[in-house]
């Protein structure tokens, strides 16, 4: 702790603190703490001027909150408070940086007090509490940060219910169409039944088949998006790691099940998948879903014909890297880092299924695996997602 010291105020008779430089002087619990103390306080004691000062020597480790709202990185600190403009002084030379700056303050409560009758006297009044002259205005400085908080988490809280109701009344829309699909699918399904060639007649069942399936798979991930944006976005994501021994095992199996996917686009799929990747540590239920998250956007954006490339890189020691690239429309740059935002969609995307949630969920799914989700593109010519994995230790 520090020695007891005299924390002296300075008044002039009937004039208001308003009139006077208010300073907060901080300090740590170092013994070189008291010394800069003295010094500062040695340095107003010989000033002969018209000018009051109201000088108040905080210790940190009491008044943190003050640190903070002043963000200061070092001690000892020196801040005038008042009158504005606030200033701030730090180091070892304090005394220096006042010796220039006081005549200027004194200069300025010259001009801007109408009745400085003090006859240029100077009184000293001992405080027996460094803090009490300022209470007010430390509470107020509380009360102001509290408010900034909350006011920031109403905004947030206000954004959240909007773009829910948003999604919503989306969802009731965009539900409507594959619903009305399908209905007639069925509907025409009976009627291919009566059919009186038997061979148009199977050759309609599996076009509207397909068709059935092609609309009930668009339901699906229109309700898997929200299911997934409900559980995830505003929760902490479980994680439960453990050494996925083969990426490379993993990604196969997923492509397997887009095989039919790829063939209804005409999509050509090339894979650089070599088998001697190291075992990642991963969740593999949140890593499978990043993977066809990214599948499903590159085969979404691909044009019939087009071609998309999955591979699988050893970066270093560290790191293993899974890259997702596709022959689509490419995103434009200075929107590269908006898209893994929740809250944002590319104007040409309004008219596609999906709410733009993906790729937001797959950043919060690879950082919470401490890795990296980025996207190098060039519009008009693709799209390369990647994101990357710790390599687990042997």
């Amino acid at each position: 702790m520090l020695e007891p010291t005299n924390l002296e105020t300075t008044f002039g008779s009937d004039i208001s603190s308003s009139t006077s430089i208010q300073l907060l002087l901080f300090v740590d619990e170092r013994p070189s703490s008291y010394e800069h103390i003295q010094k500062i306080q040695h340095y107003f004691k010989q000033l002969k001027a018209d000018f009051l000062y109201q000088l108040q020597v905080i210790e940190i480790s009491k008044q943190p909150h003050l640190v903070e709202h002043f963000r200061l990185v070092a001690t000892p600190a020196l801040v005038k408070v008042s009158p504005e403009p606030r200033q701030i002084f730090v180091g070892s030379n304090i005394v220096n940086q006042l010796r220039k700056w006081c005549p200027r303050w004194q200069l300025a409560l010259k001009e801007n007090r109408p009745d400085a009758n003090n006859n240029g006297q100077i009184q000293k009044v001992i405080s027996p509490n460094p803090i009490n002259s300022l209470s007010h205005s430390v509470e107020l400085m509380q009360l102001s940060d509290q408010i900034f908080c909350l006011n920031q988490e109403k905004e947030e809280l206000i954004r959240q219910i909007k773009f829910k109701n948003q999604v919503l009344a989306m969802l009731a829309h965009d539900l409507r169409s594959p619903l009305t699909a399908a209905s007639i699918t069925v509907e025409t399904l009976e009627i291919a039944q009566n059919h009186q060639n038997p061979q148009r007649s199977a050759e309609l069942k599996e076009e509207l088949y397909q068709q059935a399936r092609k609309q009930f798979r668009i339901m699906n991930c229109l309700i898997t998006d929200i299911l997934q944006a409900s559980q995830t976005m505003e929760t902490e994501l479980a994680i439960h790691c453990h050494d996925v021994l083969l990426l490379q095992v993993l990604c196969e199996e997923i492509l397997e099940q887009y095989t039919n996917l790829f063939k209804e686009k005409s999509l050509v799929l090339v894979r650089d998948i070599p088998q001697d990747i190291p075992r990642v540590y991963a969740d593999e239920k949140l890593i499978r879903q990043v993977i066809v998250n990214l599948l499903d956007n590159a085969i979404k954006y691909t044009p019939l014909g087009g071609k998309v490339t999955v591979s699988i890189l050893h970066r270093t020691t560290q790191k293993v890297q899974l890259s997702v690239c596709d022959t689509g429309p490419g995103v434009p740059k200075e929107k590269q880092e908006k898209i893994f935002e929740g809250y944002f969609r590319l104007k040409r995307d309004q008219e596609k299924e999906g709410y733009g949630l993906g790729l937001s969920l797959c950043r919060k799914i690879i950082r919470a695996h401490y890795g990296q989700i980025w996207v190098d593109s060039v519009l008009n010519k693709g799209s390369c997602f990647q994101f990357t994995l710790p390599v687990c230790r042997q």
